[in-house]
């Protein structure tokens, strides 16, 4: 009995060790990853609503410690926007657990710290679901947080190159038909695994600034695109424009362009039909990616 007690023992040691080497696949050395995450930000007279957006890459890898370094951080506490200053994170146990540490900064210039803390909760093949907690400290209050949040790998997309200097690299994003019904993959006549909620060919992406963006309407009524911020208090309206970027009416069947200089998170939105939600990260040192599972863009 002892013995098979013994060899019971030893089987689940290995079997756990051979789980826990498969389990944390997701978040391998020299790759590019999102991370975003809602929550809350709790204190004892308010709950605020906190969002986090970041762009993280793997580096080296010491025993199971990752080293890392952030590319761009976007976090909020109801409609006040921080953007990150100076940031840290490390990767433990080869992605079992995430620490995040360092100053952000809102868009008047004051600074917050925040302290965050993930342990890994689910994950799938390309992508694994945290738990954080933590604080954010700001001058005058500390807000306890509570996130959910996903990482996910940068998946390479291909843009449209050229050896002269006088033609711009080009992607090209496609609003999708049905996009002016919220819940695209409902539209008639549109395949569901084509569709899938999405409102545009890649939602989501990370470009060099510079690089110029073609939107091309193939829906049947006319779209246009603003940039802007994000806001949590007004049911009908979930964004304010920044003046940044506006195309203008983009006919069914026609096309615009814009040219992202500016560094950092960009949010595109349609003022008509807000669920039609992009996000781009600009950022010099990055591969041109789209983030999540999208299609190949045209050229």
């Amino acid at each position: 009995m002892k013995v098979a007690l013994i060899g019971i023992v030893i089987l689940l040691t290995l079997s756990t060790g051979l789980l826990f080497n498969n389990s944390f696949a997701t978040v391998p050395p020299n790759n590019v990853f999102t991370l975003e995450g809602s929550g809350f930000a709790v204190t004892e007279e308010t709950i605020k609503i906190s969002k986090i957006n970041l762009v993280l890459s793997t580096e080296n890898q010491t025993g199971s410690t990752i080293k890392s370094s952030i590319k761009d951080v976007f976090i909020t506490l109801n409609d006040e926007n921080f953007l990150a200053s100076e940031l840290n994170t490390t990767i433990l146990r080869e992605g079992k657990y995430i620490r995040i540490d360092g100053i952000i900064k809102n868009e008047t210039g004051n600074e917050a710290s925040i302290k965050f803390f993930g342990r890994l909760i689910e994950e799938s093949k390309n992508a694994s679901v945290y738990g954080f907690s933590g604080k954010i400290t700001t001058d005058d209050q500390e807000y306890k947080i509570i996130y959910n949040a996903k990482l996910s790998k940068l998946v390479k997309i291909s843009v449209t190159s050229t050896n002269s200097k006088n033609i711009e690299e080009k992607l090209t994003i496609h609003i999708l038909k049905g996009s002016s019904t919220q819940g695209a993959d409902s539209y008639i006549g549109l395949p569901f695994d084509n569709a899938r909620f999405k409102y545009f060919s890649q939602d989501r992406i990370s470009i060099e600034p510079g690089i110029k963006l073609i939107f091309v309407n193939d829906d049947v009524v006319s779209h246009s695109i603003l940039s802007g911020r994000e806001i949590n208090y007004d049911r009908y309206n979930h964004f304010i424009a920044d003046g940044k970027i506006s195309t203008g009416e983009i006919l069914p069947g026609k096309s615009t362009s814009i040219t992202l200089d500016e560094k950092g998170f960009i949010r595109l939105y349609d003022p008509d039909y807000q669920w039609m939600q992009f996000e781009a990260y600009v950022f010099p040192s990055v591969d041109n990616v789209v983030l999540g599972q999208g299609k190949n863009p045209s050229r």
